[in-house]
């Protein structure tokens, strides 16, 4: 009675099955070792036409589905330059859906919700070895288009391959990783032990300090050595250091209001030396007390 449309989600649709071969198999004269680096596949000319006219989102993404195993993954497309009824994945994706060379699986158009927070697990210890392992992983990223939760994805690193399983993401199993602001954790890299760590014995010295095992550790004294003459005698040139007490070694005191950032001046302030030059009437100073003296002595008129 009532005609109701076909929504459009299904109008837009794309689904369709493929041999899949790893990228090594692809037939050029051109190195595609970049196709490994990253999460996306290549697909034929076709599906690029079919894709055109059905008016789907962009980015393109993908859902792939292996149906003998039900392993599912999420990816994006860099070509359409492969053979009619062929698709080419990096090699870390067959493995994941369990894919050998020529299986099929099957290619389904998507739209997944863009990341938020991912958590990665390093499958080596290898990988702590690296600086700044965030750093690198964010530079890997920008090969991929999508992250799916359980997947182990493969980085290339000054000549190495680091797999990283994705342990969480959020806010759903599948994301977007094109132009977002994503949070990146790490979880303790598979077969990592912490390394033990050794007792602290700490002595604790009650009492007095000895000081007798100081006088071999002091080192350089000032003004100890010998002198020399110019008349060339050696009367008064042997140097006599006075002994060192106990009393006279005197440790640092720290700074406990010392704060980072701040300089502190410590000047030598010496108690200065009481004059014992005082006045009789109260050894305060009175100006303009003193006498004077004339040049001109004057003399009593008769």
């Amino acid at each position: 009675m009532f005609d109701h449309p076909i929504p459009r989600v299904f109008q837009n649709r794309f689904s369709t099955q493929y041999r899949c071969f790893s990228v090594s198999m692809l037939a050029g004269p051109n190195d595609r070792s970049d196709v490994e680096k990253g999460g996306k596949i290549i697909m034929p000319p076709s599906a690029l036409d079919q894709l055109s006219r059905l008016n789907i989102t962009y980015p393109m993404l993908f859902k792939l589905t292996n149906k003998n195993s039900d392993r599912v993954t999420h990816c994006g497309v860099l070509e359409f330059v492969a053979d009619e009824g062929i698709c080419y994945l990096p090699h870390w994706m067959m493995q994941n859906l369990l894919l050998e060379e020529g299986g099929l699986v099957q290619v389904e158009s998507v739209n997944l919700q863009v990341a938020t927070y991912s958590k990665f697990q390093p499958q080596s210890p290898d990988f702590l070895d690296i600086t700044n392992p965030k750093a690198v992983l964010e530079n890997a990223l920008r090969n991929f288009a999508c992250l799916t939760t359980g997947d182990v994805i493969a980085i290339n690193y000054n000549e190495k391959i680091y797999e990283l399983r994705v342990m969480e993401t959020k806010p759903d199993k599948a994301v977007s990783i094109i132009e977002c602001d994503m949070n990146v954790d790490f979880d303790a890299p598979l077969g990592y032990k912490e390394p033990e760590r050794q007792a602290q014995h700490e002595e604790s010295a009650e009492g007095e300090t000895d000081h007798s095992g100081y006088t071999g550790e002091l080192g350089f004294r000032a003004f100890s050595g010998s002198g020399n003459r110019l008349d060339g005698k050696k009367k008064g040139v042997e140097p006599s250091p006075s002994p060192v007490r106990p009393g006279d070694i005197k440790r640092g005191i720290p700074n406990y209001e010392f704060k980072l950032g701040k300089i502190t001046f410590i000047r030598n302030s010496r108690p200065l030396v009481k004059k014992v030059e005082e006045d009789e009437a109260g050894g305060r100073f009175v100006a303009f007390s003193g006498e004077g003296q004339s040049l001109r002595k004057k003399g009593r008129k008769p």
